[in-house]
């Protein structure tokens, strides 16, 4: 029997639930094909699921809500043996095993082909993050010359979503509580940065900001929803600070003609070509990958660690 490293959770816990074990390579199946796995970026999603707070996850499990690999047993023809491809999500590390791992036995619905002369490491930070942010800026509707605020920017989906934005001829500000990261931001592309929470946004954009891209989430959204100029857009699309905003109600909380709206990497409608865009972006040189620092499969916990004490400005990728 073929066997292969992973880094499974065996319960719920600190960084120290993560552990390197041997497990049976899966065996194929109708409608899933075997990846090798040879990139896996890093999520706070996961980080989550292993403190427990993903109440139908099940351990011991793979984490890994995306990875990017080679086929290596393909049950669909039309991507065969060889083929490099990204999967993202549906399920990926939760319901069934995930990308922490040398293969992955993922449903051929989720695996999307690339063509690119990348980086693993560097292929592996652009999937969940650039398909992300890209997706939330179209939710948001962004045009060149309006006004961006992006509320949590140090994250890796918000580096990304300053790259693009700014490259798509957006004034941006973003947030970050780490002043030493402002750099980073800069760096992306942002024009303003923001120390912790926004506070100085009305002296710089006394009328609000057009739209607001909400990382943080559920403790600063109705915050944003009172920040964006009245009739500009604010989409929720990270869940830095947890999943639910209490108490909230629609109607005293979302100004009249203001917009709240989200964007999740779930939604798969056209992810492929968008993907392939992104890829060739980056290897245009239109994007930067935002890429922190590479972890060995091995240096999991370790990686898990670095992620929880918030030290990374950018993607996190680990690599088989």
């Amino acid at each position: 029997m073929k066997t292969m490293r992973a880094a499974v959770c065996v319960r719920a816990g600190g960084p120290e639930v993560l552990e390197l074990r041997e497990l049976p390579v899966p065996a194929v199946r109708p409608g899933w094909s075997l990846v090798r796995v040879r990139g896996a970026g890093l999520n706070r999603s996961e980080l989550r699921t292993r403190q427990g707070h993903s109440p139908a996850v099940t351990f011991p499990r793979v984490l890994g809500i995306e990875c990017v690999g080679t086929v290596a047993v393909s049950t669909d023809p039309r991507i065969p043996d060889g083929t490099t491809v990204a999967a993202v999500m549906g399920e990926m590390g939760r319901e069934f095993d995930g990308g922490y791992a040398e293969y992955a036995l993922l449903p051929n619905s989720l695996l999307m082909p690339v063509t690119t002369t990348l980086s693993w490491e560097t292929l592996a930070a652009l999937p969940e993050t650039y398909l992300t942010a890209q997706g939330a800026l179209d939710a948001l509707g962004i045009r060149p010359g309006e006004r961006l605020l992006i509320r949590g920017g140090t994250s890796s989906v918000g580096l990304a979503a300053a790259s693009i934005a700014a490259g798509h001829g957006l004034e941006v500000a973003a947030t970050t509580r780490r002043p030493d990261k402002a750099g980073a931001l800069t760096a992306a592309g942002a024009a303003h940065v923001l120390i912790d929470d926004g506070g100085p946004l009305a002296a710089l954009w006394p009328e609000g900001p057009d739209h607001v891209l909400d990382l943080v989430g559920a403790t600063t959204a109705t915050d944003s929803l009172r920040l964006v100029r009245r009739g500009g857009t604010v989409c929720v699309a990270g869940s830095l600070s947890g999943w639910l905003i209490p108490d909230f109600e629609p109607i005293a909380k979302i100004p009249s003609g203001t917009k709240l709206t989200a964007f999740h990497s779930n939604d798969r409608t056209g992810s492929t070509a968008l993907l392939q865009r992104i890829v060739d972006e980056v290897e245009a040189g239109t994007h930067r990958p935002h890429l922190d620092q590479v972890f060995d499969l091995d240096d999991i916990a370790a990686a898990h660690r670095y992620m929880e004490e918030n030290r990374a400005a950018g993607k996190l990728v680990v690599l088989p």
